[in-house]
């Protein structure tokens, strides 16, 4: 995957009607009024989320007479998942770090406690 590419998944990713259009294509294919239905958007604005989504590889739009239904493309996710799983040993130590330093905190103040019943 490059860079470009990943660009465009995380670009089209950033937007919430966007996401929420993937979200619905989770269940199959729809319509681009289908898409349109659960938003106060109109058809043209819909179809401009559709043309970056669609940049972006994570959907693909077919021809079947004169409706163009959209399916989701999962791939394009699974890669950006990839990416982004590179940072999990990361986090996951900041969290640890974490964890250690607030029992550290919680023991100390225990202690106080205990001293201060004494």
């Amino acid at each position: 995957m490059t860079v470009d590419t990943l660009s465009r998944t995380l670009s089209a990713l950033a937007d919430p009607t966007r996401r929420r259009i993937l979200t619905r294509l989770k269940s199959g294919r729809a319509t681009v009024n289908e898409l349109a239905e659960p938003f106060d958007l109109s058809l043209p604005t819909i179809s401009k989320h559709l043309k970056v989504l669609e940049r972006a590889e994570l959907i693909r739009r077919g021809r079947q007479a004169q409706w163009r239904p959209c399916t989701l493309r999962p791939e394009r996710l699974g890669e950006a998942a990839e990416w982004l799983e590179r940072f999990r040993e990361m986090w996951e130590a900041n969290f640890s770090n974490l964890d250690a330093l607030l029992d550290d905190l919680q023991g100390l103040k225990s202690d106080s406690e205990e001293r201060k019943k004494s």
